[in-house]
C-alpha cells in the first residue's frame, strides 16, 4: 500500500481513537453546548493552521464560491455526531461498543447510497463481508 494511501486512513484512525477517549473523559457536569463550542474553537485554530500545509490556490473570494450546500450540511452533521456521541457516552454507552455500533449501522445505511446516488458496485466478496458485518452487528448488541 502506498504512502498517500496509508497516511490518510493512519490519520483517521489515531484521530477517531483519540475523539473517543477524549469524549469518554469529558467531564459530565459541563454543558454540552460550551463542550461543542470549545470544540470548534479549538478545531478552528487547528483548521487555520492547515492552511500552511494546503496553501489557498486562488484569492480567497474565489475559493469561497466553490463551496456549496454541502459544506453547509458537512458542518452541521458535524455538530450532531459530536453531541451525540457526547451525550451517548453521558447516557452510559461504553467506549468499545457506541463507535462499532454506530459505525456498522453507518456503513450498511451507506450501501443503497453508494450504489444508487454514486453508481458504485459490490462484488461477491464486499457482499459476504456485509454479511458478516450484520452478523456481528446482531452478537455485539446480544447480552450474554
Amino acid at each position: 500500500m502506498s504512502l498517500a494511501l496509508l497516511v490518510p486512513i493512519v490519520i483517521i484512525i489515531v484521530s477517531s481513537v483519540t475523539y473517543h477517549v477524549s469524549l469518554k473523559f469529558a467531564s459530565p457536569q459541563t454543558n454540552p453546548a460550551l463542550a461543542v463550542f470549545v470544540a470548534y474553537l479549538v478545531a478552528l485554530m487547528g483548521s487555520a493552521v492547515l492552511f500552511v500545509l494546503y496553501p489557498l490556490k486562488h484569492h480567497i473570494q474565489q475559493e469561497i464560491q466553490h463551496l456549496n450546500w454541502a459544506n453547509v450540511l458537512f458542518g452541521l452533521t458535524i455538530v450532531g455526531i459530536e453531541l451525540g456521541f457526547l451525550l451517548a457516552y453521558r447516557a452510559g454507552w461504553n467506549v468499545n461498543l457506541a463507535p462499532l455500533i454506530a459505525n456498522l449501522m453507518v456503513a450498511l445505511l451507506l450501501i443503497p447510497v453508494g450504489l444508487l446516488l454514486f453508481k458504485e458496485h459490490l462484488t461477491p466478496i464486499n457482499m459476504a463481508g456485509i454479511a458478516l458485518c450484520v452478523v456481528g452487528l446482531i452478537l455485539v448488541n446480544v447480552k450474554g
